[in-house]
């Protein structure tokens, strides 16, 4: 499988920074720095992060069901999670999910026509003083507002 030299330079360090016999460690990591590169977690993908790390392409997909974070299916240019925990719940996480739904004509877990925008509801992404919140990628959006999340959302569209 054919990765960047950015991603491989990214998993040649990782790997590096674990002791002999203990590359197992790295797997999680390399399928967020994958998924990242490739927009989802592909059976190839799992192939070669078991070869990579000698684990079995078995333990390797037992990771990938159990994290949460971890998708088969394609995700948008820009992944939206919205925090609907009680702090975020209390504080108008519900209403921000509904109209993030509206907004994007998609539901949870759904990609844009485009290929722009997923959507996603989460359970926390412990921001819970900042509430509600929600996270773009790996930036978080604290103490947001449909309004925010409406010049969120064309701020985006206009960087495309």
């Amino acid at each position: 499988m054919t990765f960047s030299p950015e991603l491989e330079a990214k998993f040649e360090k990782l790997l590096k920074s674990y002791p002999p016999g203990r590359q197992r460690s790295a797997v999680v990591p390399m399928l967020l720095y994958a998924q990242d590169e490739l927009g989802s977690v592909t059976g190839e993908l799992v192939e070669e992060v078991a070869r990579r790390t000698g684990i079995t392409p078995l333990e390797v997909n037992e990771v990938v069901s159990y994290y949460s974070m971890l998708s088969r299916q394609p995700r948008g240019k820009y992944h939206i999670q919205i925090c609907t925990n009680i702090s975020c719940l209390l504080t108008g996480g519900e209403e921000l999910w509904e109209h993030a739904c509206r907004k994007l004509g998609i539901g949870n877990k759904e990609v844009t026509p485009d290929g722009q925008f997923s959507l996603e509801e989460v359970e926390c992404i412990g921001a819970c003083s900042w509430a509600p919140a929600l996270q773009v990628n790996y930036e978080f959006h604290h103490h947001m507002t449909p309004e925010k999340l409406d010049r969120l959302i064309d701020n985006l569209r206009k960087a495309v």
